[in-house]
């Protein structure tokens, strides 16, 4: 007797499968690009309560975001060193291609940075090395290109590959991590009436015309910190960044997270937006709203690394010419 517990966090859907016998006891999954640890769990709790002999633990090795990706790979692994059982990993790509009837094709999912994880198969089979492009190089191949959203890696078609073939030992990371540690020496902080000279010198240098007054920072502060949350962050006791966001009727709304010019690119946004989103959680905000400039490509990756989704666009929003893009991310 064979059962296999297939596991797949390499896209923004985290997947479990229970396959017994060739037989599909468990087939679940929940879609949430930050939800991967919290998720996980969960649905194995659900297929032990099933079967709680495993005798084979499949786990997607990717490609696919760093931290996402790891939370799989490391479950999986720490699950079947407690059962004192095998692990088989299996490139993702491959699990995403089971059972498409096309000739030739490529499987792509989101990279984030504007780009995709992608392997080329033909006649069911992978024909290149799994790597990472950007999105329009893709079309460049001339064949259909297959996408995440569309498609996600199968975890029944994982167990099947496990069982089937060598396994993939080390996570296909193919790139450097998204995450990377902060700089030593970055506090994060609430932020107070104390910041407001710093900040609105700040606003004035990234936002011009559009910067927010001492008198709109006041405004916003006076509603936290039950309906609004405001951090800073300081380096070497200098205000370096801050971001803000507030809750009305089930909908959180950022207001801004912005970062002085030398300090970008070093985790601190990252930072700064994961904690307007796990205040908005505990407020048990039904989703997150927030608005960026169109052109800002700098920010634009980051929000939807996180899950928000274009919804609309305002025009001269910021002021005459300047176009807001309007995002939004669901808590589930």
């Amino acid at each position: 007797m064979s059962n296999v517990l297939a596991i797949d966090t390499s896209t923004s859907k985290t997947s479990v499968a229970l396959i017994c016998d060739g037989k599909v006891i468990f087939n679940q999954s929940h879609i949430d690009p930050l939800a991967h640890g919290e998720v996980l769990p969960k649905l194995v709790s659900q297929v032990i309560a099933l079967n709680s002999k495993i005798d084979l633990v499949a786990v997607g090795m990717g490609p696919g975001p760093f931290t996402g990706l790891r939370v799989g790979i490391a479950f999986a692994q720490s699950f079947a060193l407690a059962a004192e059982i095998n692990w088989v990993g299996v490139c993702s790509l491959d699990a995403m291609a089971a059972g498409i009837n096309k000739s030739e094709f490529i499987i792509s999912t989101d990279a984030r940075r504007k780009e995709r994880f992608w392997a080329r198969y033909k006649d069911g089979l992978r024909i290149s090395e799994p790597a990472v492009s950007n999105a329009s190089e893709l079309e460049k191949f001339g064949i259909p290109v297959l996408n995440e959203g569309e498609y996600f890696p199968d975890p029944v078609a994982l167990a099947k590959i496990a069982q089937a073939s060598k396994s993939v030992e080390q996570p296909i990371y193919i790139r450097k991590p998204d995450a990377y540690p902060l700089p030593i020496g970055v506090k994060f902080r609430p932020m107070t009436a104390l910041d407001l000279v710093s900040a609105t010198a700040i606003e004035k240098e990234v936002y011009a015309k559009a910067a927010w007054s001492a008198g709109q920072f006041k405004e916003e502060f006076a509603k936290a910190p039950k309906t609004a949350h405001y951090l800073a962050a300081e380096f070497e006791g200098q205000l370096i960044a801050y971001a803000g966001i507030f809750y009305v009727a089930d909908v959180a709304d950022i207001h801004t997270v912005t970062v002085t010019a030398d300090h970008r690119r070093k985790g601190i946004g990252r930072e700064l937006l994961k904690r307007l989103i796990n205040w908005a959680r505990v407020k048990k905000a039904q989703a997150i709203m927030l608005e960026m400039r169109l052109g800002n490509d700098q920010a634009r990756p980051l929000y939807e690394s996180f899950g928000f989704v274009e919804i609309s666009r305002r025009e001269n929003y910021y002021g005459p010419g300047l176009t807001a893009v309007v995002m939004r991310k669901e808590l589930k």
